[in-house]
């Protein structure tokens, strides 16, 4: 055998870079055409990039805006729930012949109402009883005072402290037992 027997004898099943045609080949698509579909490919990945990216700027946009209008009414609640104080006070104000037992009546009513608005509101009263151990970061000492119970135990609570959804709003002020 001849090393020409070996080549294939139609020029035209060879490809250009020499290799024999097969159906696969014949198949592909031409450059011009892969060139087409990856342009249109990447026309449609740029417009999803976009809307993407529009998207996220109006969630942004409309977050900051959420957070704008939650600063601005934050207190909404808490001073709905401190109207109806108010309105007991002038209503006490109002009437210039009262009795002290209805005063004291009234202050202890408009006090309920402050009471539970501040409950609705998540402001709790730090008011620990005597023998608590005393907790700096809810309590502030005052002085300390010879006692009869355990040193760094609280004796006695001057002004009550108060906290606001678990943070400190104000310590509770208060005496503590001095070490014996």
């Amino acid at each position: 055998m001849s090393a020409n027997q070996n080549i294939p004898q139609d020029d035209a099943a060879l490809q250009p870079n020499g290799d024999a045609a097969s159906p696969e080949a014949a198949a592909r698509p031409g450059p011009e055409q892969q060139l087409a579909e990856l342009q249109a490919k990447h026309s449609e990945m740029s417009d999803a990039f976009l809307r993407a990216k529009a998207e996220v700027e109006n969630t942004r946009r409309r977050a900051d805006e959420d957070l704008a209008k939650a600063r601005k009414y934050a207190l909404e609640s808490f001073a709905e729930g401190l109207l109806p104080v108010r309105d007991s006070l002038e209503a006490a104000i109002g009437i210039p012949n009262a009795t002290s037992e209805q005063l004291l009546e009234g202050t202890h009513a408009t006090l309920r109402l402050l009471s539970q608005a501040l409950e609705r509101n998540r402001v709790i009263e730090l008011n620990p009883p005597a023998g608590t151990k005393f907790d700096p970061h809810q309590h502030q000492a005052i002085s300390m005072v010879p006692a009869e119970q355990d040193a760094n135990t609280i004796v006695a609570v001057l002004q009550k402290g108060y906290l606001i959804a678990d943070r400190v709003l104000r310590p509770a002020l208060v005496t503590v037992a001095a070490p014996k």
